[in-house]
């Protein structure tokens, strides 16, 4: 069991024992809440559990701090043969107006050493998401052109996620939604149909809501080398449903290959199409006006969306019959929960913020728990060189692109980047930290924490050194300052996957890998690891190892190589 379930459990047997006895009031205890003191000299541990206590005990939370604290001490001072003695606890002592740190005895260390050590690769992996169906959708651009920047972080964070999410014990599935029905897709078939006859040497009018973006160019000229004049011989409408198709295959490749080359894969591409074809749009509406939900009003339907706290009613069906976006919206959030996800998270990019109301009212109208969808939203990028805002690429003046960002700065460099900031936080990318290949590049300055490990092992390998059985191993000689600090340090990772996937927030596991990575390089530049007396070397080269497996599992989770050499 883990330590701190240990204390947890003692601390409020110990609250009870006290209630039986008369010394504190019968009440409701509160969840104990541990955290790691911010200095050294208060402990392991520490919790206001008096604190929260002390209202509903209607006693001084000093009072209850030492009751408790006293008992634990108490049972700590037991012979370890007594079924009630506290193996784990050296003292717990009062501070302040009713904290009480733990100081715990050196041996938890070790016993949680060599738990990490059996569990492998699958260190850290938690079951506190309990098997609850998610899916998350995410990146979701539009099929009319490359991913730009923005696109890359919503990848990054949203397949980190997923990642975050799995060894947190969900059961998680990764969704794409393609947006390949409505206007951007007319506009696109129309945007290359004007191409494609300007480079045939015909003049036309570039229409208006076209996209004007060299990759359209490109599709146009692909079309002329591969069929010539073949499309001149068709009708408007033939030439247009033609390059309709034509262009959406090209474009959602580009994009699957794109994503694919940033380590993002999806387990559904789902077409805005289907529902359309499959009549779920007009399925949806049926059921929101047998609900009462929906209602007619200057012949168009309405979504009586203001009854869930959205500021207005909107339309779902404009009266010339068409279907608005938010239709599609409707349908596909019906048939996920359908599907049979227990919760959706949806990451959307900082324009959708005004969107989220309407979508949660129409998943409350159709009698689905709101709570259920959950929107996290991306804030913008900013990319920066020698100090100066990057606007364009020098490549084609346009947006910069995820793919032209990755060959700048490299997969592993632009992930982290990507990851390491709150997603709602709006993030500055300094290409040329990414790039460099130094201590202050963080993404660099983990992986060199990786690869000199792997170094490490190709010496003891070179030296023919074995190592001896865990069971053999004396891991409690492992008693210098850096080398428990680093031992704590690993065995924080579980409670940061738990809690990080509650969170929505791999940007946790970025900061926890940095701190790991800091740790290791303290300990690897105090402490000699080969050539030493062998229960040292034994006991550290575990230690290197219980690292290794650490980092390497963070570093998957967000994606990112763990690399045998830099």
């Amino acid at each position: 069991m883990d330590v701190k379930e240990l204390i947890a459990d003692a601390i409020i047997a110990a609250a009870r024992q006290a209630m039986a006895e008369g010394v504190l009031a019968q009440v409701e205890l509160p969840k104990v809440m541990l955290e790691v003191p911010p200095q050294k000299e208060f402990g392991d541990f520490a919790t206001n559990f008096a604190m929260q206590l002390a209202r509903q005990a209607k006693t001084n939370p000093r009072q209850i701090a030492e009751v408790i604290a006293a008992q634990l001490n108490s049972q700590a001072a037991l012979d370890k043969q007594h079924p009630d003695a506290l193996s784990w606890l050296k003292e717990a002592k009062l501070a302040g107006p009713g904290f009480i740190n733990f100081y715990l005895r050196p041996d938890w260390l070790y016993d949680l050493l060599t738990a990490v050590l059996v569990a492998g690769d699958k260190y850290g992996q938690t079951r506190t998401g309990g098997g609850e169906k998610i899916q998350v959708e995410f990146v979701s651009a539009n099929p009319t052109g490359p991913l730009h920047v923005g696109h890359g972080r919503g990848a990054a964070v949203g397949s980190a996620l997923t990642n975050l999410l799995r060894a947190a014990g969900y059961d998680v599935q990764a969704e794409y939604y393609i947006n390949d029905a409505g206007n951007q897709i007319e506009n696109l078939a129309a945007s290359v149909n004007a191409r494609y006859l300007e480079l045939m040497g015909q003049e036309v009018v570039f229409p208006e809501n076209g996209y004007h973006g060299r990759d359209i160019i490109d599709t146009a000229q692909r079309i002329v080398d591969h069929s010539g004049e073949k499309y001149l011989a068709m009708s408007p409408d033939e030439r247009l449903a033609s390059f309709k198709e034509l262009a959406l295959a090209e474009k959602l490749a580009l994009l699957k290959e794109d994503l694919e080359a940033f380590g993002v894969t999806f387990d559904v591409w789902f077409s805005e199409r289907t529902l359309h074809d499959k009549g779920a749009i007009d399925a949806t509406c049926q059921e929101l006006k047998e609900r009462g939900y929906m209602y007619e009003k200057d012949g168009a339907l309405w979504l009586k969306s203001s009854a869930y706290g959205d500021d207005k009613d909107r339309v779902v069906i404009r009266d010339n019959g068409v279907p608005t976006y938010l239709a599609a919206d409707i349908a596909y959030h019906r048939d996920k929960f359908v599907r049979g996800f227990e919760r959706l998270i949806n990451i959307w990019g900082s324009d959708h913020h005004g969107y989220i109301n309407r979508v949660k009212a129409a998943v409350a109208a159709m009698g689905f728990e709101a709570d259920r969808l959950e929107v996290l939203i991306l804030q913008m990028v900013s990319l920066y060189q020698n100090g100066e805002l990057v606007k364009m690429s020098k490549r084609t003046g346009q947006v910069v692109t995820l793919k032209e960002l990755v060959e700048e700065v490299g997969c592993d460099a632009a992930r982290f980047f990507f990851i390491m900031r709150s997603l709602d936080s709006q993030l500055d990318f300094d290409l040329d930290l990414a790039k460099s290949r130094s201590n202050e590049n963080p993404v660099y300055y983990i992986q060199y924490a990786h690869a000199r490990i792997a170094s490490i092992f190709r010496q003891v390998k070179e030296a023919g050194i074995e190592m001896p059985l865990l069971e053999n191993i004396l891991l409690n000689t492992l008693t210098s300052e850096c080398e428990v600090d680093l031992i704590k340090k690993i065995g924080e990772y579980p409670e940061e996957i738990a809690l990080a996937a509650k969170e929505r927030a791999p940007h946790h596991i970025a900061r926890y890998t940095h701190e790991l990575a800091g740790l290791f390089h303290s300990f690897y530049n105090q402490c000699r690891i080969i050539g030493v007396e062998p229960e040292f070397q034994a006991a550290r080269l575990a230690l290197v190892t219980a690292v290794k497996n650490t980092l390497r599992s963070a570093l998957g989770i967000m994606g990112i190589t763990a690399p045998d050499r830099m």
